[in-house]
């Protein structure tokens, strides 16, 4: 399967509504094995290493957290939390079938509640994706903030 551009961008709308639904062990499904979550704490960060991040989570950690969104008795998400992304049409910045290579950009507003309480956040996500068995699959998800140097709460969903 070689994807269209439109595919593309079909997978990234998909992937918004899956985790706006609270379909994550779906979720987690659309990602290669070693794909990296990364959420930069620094603005145009470029070394998720020696640079500490918000957020830098490879498959046994975003299973953690699926599996801690979804246990019965995770006490501080009753009632759960939950999350609605509003993304603008996402550009694809690379189109490389012959590598098996694509990258989309996406900017979005993402906002998470859980009681009476709710906050906003800006952010530009840029998904590195491939194709296996004939399926798009996330190779790798950087989410940058854009008040990323800002005093957060706890984020408990996936933006």
């Amino acid at each position: 399967m070689t994807p269209s551009r439109d595919d593309l961008i079909d997978f990234i709308y998909a992937e918004a509504r899956m985790l706006d639904e609270g379909h994550f062990s779906q979720w987690l499904d659309l990602w290669q094995p070693d794909g990296i979550y990364w959420m930069p704490l620094d603005y145009k960060q470029t070394d998720p290493d020696c640079i500490t991040s918000l957020l830098y989570e490879d498959q046994f950690m975003l299973r953690l957290r699926v599996e801690r969104l979804e246990g019965a008795r995770t006490f501080s998400q009753k009632p759960k939390s939950r999350c609605h992304h509003v993304i603008q049409r996402p550009f694809v910045d690379v189109f490389e079938p012959e590598e098996n290579r694509y990258q989309t950009n996406t900017s979005m507003h993402y906002v998470e509640t859980r009681l009476d309480e709710q906050f906003l956040l800006a952010l530009t996500a840029v998904h590195d994706l491939t194709v296996v068995d004939g399926a798009l699959r996330i190779a790798n998800k950087r989410v940058d903030l854009l008040n990323s140097d800002a005093a957060f709460g706890n984020i408990q969903l996936l933006p």
